[in-house]
């Protein structure tokens, strides 16, 4: 596990000065319950904490940004950075999943790439660092991983509400969502996506829930459609 941390620390560009603190921001509560640790040994007192500390910096961040932007839609805008795709998608980006301390079942079932326990763990991560390492250092990681690109983020988390805009600006047919296949046990399928508008097939996407098949499927069809100068 210590090699497993070195290279999470490489790749995030921080290092620890107290290791602990990172472990406890890797162990899931699954992973917790299995080996009969106390409760706050799992990652969720963290996760608790490096959400208080996302708010502020993400908060920080939009206010300079947007000099005119009006109280509620900096709410609703802060609200799609840091929701749980959101942080997902920039989990996907340093494979957190990959270091995990997950317990068997969970693991089995597709933990490493579930998004509700990778975006935890992102936030986990930003305790862990913040109380290592301080504002400072919690607000480099943030800006370097979670703020930038958010356009592209945006375009992927919300790929199947700006996929149905683009089609009916600029096609006469309906946008479709079609189920190719499924493979895998009952606890661990991946499911494969093809966006349909009309008679074309556009995307294809695969993913563990359908759900997250066709907005992977509905973001390629995006870029896809870009390519045309469709947007």
């Amino acid at each position: 596990m210590d090699n497993m941390l070195k290279e999470l620390q490489d790749r995030i560009g921080y290092h620890f000065q107290d290791d602990k603190l990172l472990k406890k921001a890797m162990v899931h509560s699954s992973y917790a319950n299995e080996k009969h640790l106390p409760k706050y040994e799992c990652n969720e007192r963290l996760e608790f904490l490096g959400d208080a500390v996302l708010e502020l910096i993400s908060s920080e961040f939009l206010f300079s940004l947007h000099k005119t932007m009006p109280e509620g839609q900096l709410t609703k805008t802060r609200a799609s950075m840091v929701c749980e795709p959101a942080l997902a998608f920039c989990a996907r980006d340093i494979e957190l999943g990959k270091y995990l301390l997950l317990g068997k079942g969970e693991d089995a079932t597709g933990g490493r790439k579930r998004e509700s326990v990778t975006s935890d763990a992102m936030e986990a991560l930003i305790g862990a660092i913040y109380l290592d390492g301080g504002f400072a250092n919690a607000k480099e990681f943030i800006e370097r991983f979670i703020l930038k690109d958010l356009e592209n983020k945006k375009l992927f988390y919300d790929s199947k509400t700006i996929l149905q805009e683009i089609v009916q600006s600029n096609f006469k047919a309906p946008v479709s969502y079609e189920l190719l296949g499924e493979k895998g046990p009952d606890h661990n399928k991946v499911f494969e996506v093809a966006v349909r508008i009309g008679d074309d097939r556009y995307g294809v996407g695969s993913g563990r829930t359908k759900k997250a098949a066709e907005q992977e499927a509905a973001y390629q069809s995006i870029l896809a459609l870009r390519k045309k100068n469709i947007e």
